[in-house]
C-alpha cells in the first residue's frame, strides 16, 4: 500500500528464520493438530483496512466451525512490521495467520517463513485468485501466500474546488498536473494535488505513463533504471507536481491521507480505494473523517498519458500460515474462510478489490467501483525480486523523492539512486 517501510533485509529474515528452525518448530509448519484438539488461533491484521463486519465473520464462522476453539485477531501497525514479523514468526509464540504488504512478501516466502500452501491452491481458489499476488506469494514453484485484497490506487477530489476553479476532470496525465497546479495557485494554502515527500508509490505512475520502469531482469542480473531518458521525464512531471502543485510537506510520507483531506487542504488525493472509507469515516470512529463531505467527495482513475487509465501501484496484501504455528491444520482453516467467497464480498462491499477475480462485481456499480475496476486493469507491481524488500529498507527510494521534491538535480539524483539499488538487487 502501499506497504510501509520495511526494517530488515531478507538476508536478516533468512537468517534469523534459519536459526529459528535449529531451535524448534518444523519447515513443514510445526505439529499436526490431532482429532479433537483445539486451541486460540491468533491472526494477525495490519492497520483498520479489514473491516469489522470481515473480522466478525471470520471469528464468528471460524469458532461454529470449531466447538472449543478461538479465533483472536490481533491488529499491527504498517510501521515496523516486517521487525516485528522476523521476531515472531522465528520464535515458539509465533501468530498463526498473518497478513503481509504485497511488497514483503518475496522477502519472507524466500526464507521459509510460510506454510507451504501449494497442496492447498485449488481449495483456495486457484486461477480465480488474482495472478500478480500470486506471483508475489510464490518461490521457487511453491505457493506460501494467497493474495488477501487488493486496491488500485484512485484520484479523490473536491467537486467544488474544482467547479469554482473553472475545471473539468482530466482525461489525460498532462491535464492532471496542470489542473493540480492551477488549483494550488487559485488557493493558497491547498495542494491542488497532494503529495508528500517520501510517497514514491504515487510517483511509479509518471515514470511508467513515461516509458520508464523501476528495474529490469536480465538472467540473474538486475538493473535500476530511475535513470533513463523515459524514467527520467516522468520524475520530472513529479517534481513539477511536488513543488508547483502540492504542499504536503516535503520529507512527509503518505500515512492518514484523509486528515489533510477532511481539513480542506487538498484538492486532488491519489490514494489507495479503501481510503474512501476513512474519509467518510463517521464522527465517533476512532479515526474519524469527514461523511459530511460525501456529496462533494469525487472520483476518478488517474489518467494516462495518451487518455484512458494510468499505471498505478497495485496496493494490497497477502495472507499466510506461519511456518512455525503450532496448530496449523486449524490455522489453514481459518485461511480458508478469508479466502472464501462470503468474507471476501464483505471485502469488495467495503472499497478493496477482492482476492478473487469472480467476485469483481461486489465493489458495487458506483463511481468509486468503475475507478477501481478502471485502475485496476492497468495496475502493476513492484519488481519481483526477494531483494526488493532491502531497496524498501534502505530508505533509499524515500530519501531520493525527498530530495527531488526539495528541488534537486533529477538526473544526477536518479544516476545515484540506480548505484545503490542495483548494489542491493545483485547483492
Amino acid at each position: 500500500m502501499r506497504k510501509k517501510t520495511l526494517a530488515v533485509t531478507a538476508l536478516g529474515i533468512t537468517a534469523v528464520l534459519a536459526l529459528a528452525g535449529c531451535a524448534g518448530g518444523s519447515g513443514s509448519g510445526g505439529s499436526t493438530d490431532a482429532a479433537g484438539d483445539s486451541a486460540d488461533i491468533r491472526v494477525w491484521l495490519n492497520g483498520t483496512d479489514t473491516p469489522d463486519a470481515a473480522r466478525d465473520y471470520l471469528k464468528t464462522t471460524f469458532e461454529a466451525d470449531h466447538p472449543g476453539s478461538t479465533l483472536t485477531i490481533e491488529e499491527q501497525s504498517w510501521t515496523g512490521l516486517v521487525d516485528k514479523l522476523t521476531t515472531n514468526l522465528s520464535g515458539s509464540d509465533s501468530p498463526d495467520v498473518v497478513e503481509v504488504g504485497n511488497t514483503q512478501a518475496a522477502a519472507f516466502t524466500s526464507a521459509g517463513a510460510f506454510l507451504d500452501l501449494t497442496d492447498k491452491y485449488e481449495e483456495l481458489g486457484g486461477d480465480d485468485l488474482l495472478p500478480g499476488f500470486v506471483d508475489a506469494g510464490s518461490y521457487d514453484g511453491a505457493f506460501y501466500a494467497a493474495p488477501y485484497y487488493s486496491g488500485a490506487r484512485l484520484v479523490f477530489y473536491k467537486k467544488d474546488l474544482l467547479a469554482n476553479a473553472g475545471l473539468t476532470v482530466p482525461t489525460t496525465l498532462d491535464q492532471y498536473i496542470s489542473n493540480g497546479v492551477a488549483l494550488a495557485a487559485a488557493n493558497p494554502g491547498v495542494s491542488g494535488i497532494y503529495f508528500p515527500g517520501q510517497d514514491w508509490y504515487n510517483a511509479l505512475p509518471y515514470i511508467w505513463e513515461n516509458g520508464g520502469e523501476i528495474a529490469t531482469q536480465d538472467g540473474d542480473t538486475w538493473t535500476s533504471s530511475f535513470s533513463s531518458p523515459e524514467s527520467i521525464a516522468g520524475l520530472k512531471q513529479v517534481q513539477e507536481v511536488m513543488t508547483k502543485a502540492s504542499v504536503a510537506a516535503k520529507d512527509g510520507n503518505e500515512t492518514d491521507p484523509q486528515v489533510p483531506f477532511c481539513e480542506g487542504v487538498v484538492a486532488n488525493l491519489s490514494a489507495p480505494s479503501w481510503v474512501k472509507g476513512s474519509i467518510l469515516a463517521p464522527a465517533d470512529a476512532d479515526a474519524p473523517g469527514c461523511p459530511d463531505q460525501e456529496a462533494n467527495l469525487g472520483v476518478y482513475a488517474l489518467p494516462g498519458m495518451d487518455g484512458g487509465a494510468a499505471h498505478v501501484f497495485a496496493g494490497g496484501s497477502n495472507i499466510a500460515v506461519s511456518a512455525n504455528s503450532a496448530h496449523p491444520d486449524l490455522a489453514t482453516d481459518a485461511l480458508e474462510i478469508m479466502l472464501s467467497d462470503d468474507y471476501q464480498s464483505i471485502l469488495g462491499e467495503n472499497g478493496l478489490v477482492p482476492a478473487k477475480i469472480s467476485l469483481a462485481s461486489t465493489l458495487g456499480t458506483d463511481d468509486v467501483a468503475k475507478a477501481i475496476a478502471e485502475a485496476a486493469a492497468n495496475s502493476k507491481l513492484t519488481p519481483a525480486s526477494p531483494k526488493w524488500a532491502d531497496v524498501e529498507a534502505s530508505g533509499a527510494l524515500q530519501d531520493f523523492f525527498v530530495a527531488v521534491g526539495q528541488g534537486g538535480d533529477v538526473e544526477q539524483l536518479a544516476k545515484a539512486l540506480d548505484e545503490k539499488i542495483d548494489g542491493i538487487l545483485n547483492s
